[in-house]
Order: structure tokens, then sequence, then C-alpha cells
């Protein structure tokens, strides 16, 4: 996003559609990293539970949910709608004013889940770190 957030809002648009049509686009190895990603943590919270007692079932707990909550959960919920209504627009029919809207309504929001998901995969991943420190 910072490369193209230099981009005028049409070009920023249409950038942004061609990338994520990419992915749309039934990418198997993107579809099979992203999903891939949610069932080996529903694996491992329900093989965890099973093998692990006190701080250790916690700390994968709390790993696992902020993971499919706060990561996975905003993605379903704000950052794929996003980008099916850049998706959906005829970016060459609309006007300069038409085109800053669609891209201020977009960009901000996106870019803010974007964040949110960054930092809380981040601290998803270090309790995980910490998990298997304590599990040597």
């Amino acid at each position: 996003m910072p490369g193209i957030a230099k981009f005028s809002d049409r070009e920023f648009l249409q950038a942004f559609k061609l990338m994520d049509g990419i992915i749309q686009n039934r990418q198997p190895i993107f579809m099979a990293v992203w999903v891939g990603s949610i069932v080996s943590v529903v694996l491992m919270l329900v093989l965890g539970t099973l093998q692990l007692r006190g701080v250790e079932r916690y700390l994968m707990w709390f790993a696992s949910g902020l993971y499919l909550l706060a990561v996975q959960g905003p993605t379903l919920r704000f950052n794929i709608p996003l980008n099916n209504a850049v998706q959906a627009l005829e970016i060459e029919l609309l006007n300069a004013q038409e085109l800053a809207d669609a891209r201020a309504q977009f960009e901000a929001p996106w870019n803010r889940w974007n964040r949110f998901r960054t930092l809380t995969a981040i601290a998803s991943v270090v309790a995980l770190l910490v998990l298997q420190l304590l599990l040597r």
C-alpha cells in the first residue's frame, strides 16, 4: 500500500483492483497459505487443548484466539468487503470527485484494519514463541 499510495486516485484504485483481482482469481498458493493458516491454528487449538495444561494451555488459547478473532475476523468482516467494493467499481467511468470519494471510503479504513491485523498477528506469533520456549 505505501507504494501505490503515491498514485493519483484513478491509478491507486486501478492498481489495487488489479492486485486484488489476481488474488481473487483463485490463486491456489495464496488460498492454500491463507486457508491453511486458519486450519493449522484450529488444529493446534484442538491438539493443544488435549495435550497442554496450565499456563501453556492458556497461552496457546490466547495466541489462537488472537489470530482467529483479531487477524482473520477483521479480514473477513472489513478488508475483504472493502476489496470487493473496489472490484465492483467501474473506475474508467468515474469523474475526479467520484474517484476521490471512492478512494477515501476505501483507503483509510482498509489501512486501519490492515495495521490492526498486522499488530495482532505479531502479538499472536510472539505468544506462540513464548509458548515454544516454555515447552522446551
